[in-house]
C-alpha cells in the first residue's frame, strides 16, 4: 500500500476509534491495511492503580510538570545502544504536544529538570532517577506549585515490541489519575510517537477538566 493511502486509512481509523465506532473490515482499503497499522490505533489500557475523577478537582488552568520519559530495557531479548533514543524522542513529542494543547500550564522542562536534580529529590528518590519514583515527582511538582505532574517510561521487549506507560498524579494527594499502558507495535520510532501523543491529549484533557477523565483517546 503506497504511503500517502496508508496515512490516509490510519487517520480515518483514529476518527472512528475517537467516536467509539468500530472498524469496518468490509471496506475493502481497510481490509488491505498492513497489521502493523492496526497496531498503530493505540488504545490506552486503563490500569488498576488509576482513581479517575477522586478528590477535588483543580482548576482548568493548573501548572503541569512533566519529568523525561525514563527507560527500562531489562526484561528486552536484545538491548542496542540506540534504545535511549525511544525516551528521548518520547520526552520530546510528549513536551511538543502538552506544549500545543496547554500552553504557558506546561512548565518549563528545564525548571524540571533543576528541581529533580536537586538535593531534596535524591534524598526523596533514595539516590534513584527522580523519573521513576511517585514520591520524587510530588515533590518536583510541589516545588514548582504544579497542581499536576506527569511520568512516563517506555519499555522495550524486542525490536518490534515496545510498552508506553504513563501516569497523571495529583500532587497534593498522590492520587494517580490517569495510568494508562499501551502496546507498540511495529517501527518503534513511529509507534512511540503515536502512542505518546495519544497519552498527551489524554493527559491535556483530565487537566483541562480539572482531574475528569475519559476512557477514549479523543473523546469530546
Amino acid at each position: 500500500m503506497p504511503a500517502a493511502k496508508a496515512r490516509f486509512v490510519r487517520q480515518q481509523i483514529f476518527h472512528l476509534l475517537s467516536l467509539g465506532m468500530p472498524i469496518p473490515l468490509n471496506v475493502p482499503s481497510m481490509r488491505l491495511v498492513p497489521l502493523v497499522l492496526f497496531t498503530a490505533v493505540l488504545v490506552p489500557r486503563a490500569v488498576e492503580g488509576q482513581t479517575g475523577t477522586a478528590g477535588p478537582r483543580e482548576l482548568p488552568t493548573a501548572p503541569v510538570a512533566v519529568l523525561p520519559v525514563a527507560l527500562y530495557t531489562a526484561q528486552a531479548n536484545v538491548q542496542e545502544p540506540s534504545d535511549s533514543t525511544k525516551a528521548a524522542l518520547a520526552t520530546e513529542v510528549l513536551l511538543a504536544r502538552l506544549q500545543d494543547l496547554l500552553g504557558k500550564q506546561l512548565i518549563p522542562a528545564d525548571h524540571v529538570a533543576a528541581v529533580a536534580a536537586s538535593p531534596a529529590a535524591r534524598a526523596r528518590s533514595g539516590d534513584q532517577s527522580c523519573n521513576v519514583i511517585v514520591a520524587c515527582a510530588r515533590l518536583v511538582g510541589d516545588t514548582l506549585h504544579a497542581p499536576w505532574v506527569v511520568m512516563a517510561k517506555v519499555s522495550k521487549t524486542s525490536n518490534l515490541i515496545w510498552l508506553f506507560t504513563g501516569q497523571l498524579i495529583r500532587v497534593s494527594t498522590g492520587d494517580i489519575v490517569l495510568d494508562d499502558s499501551t502496546e507498540l507495535k511495529g517501527e518503534p520510532d513511529e509507534m512511540v510517537r503515536v502512542g505518546t501523543r495519544i497519552f498527551a491529549e489524554r493527559v491535556a484533557r483530565a487537566v483541562q477538566r480539572g482531574g475528569v477523565t475519559t476512557n477514549f483517546p479523543n473523546a469530546e
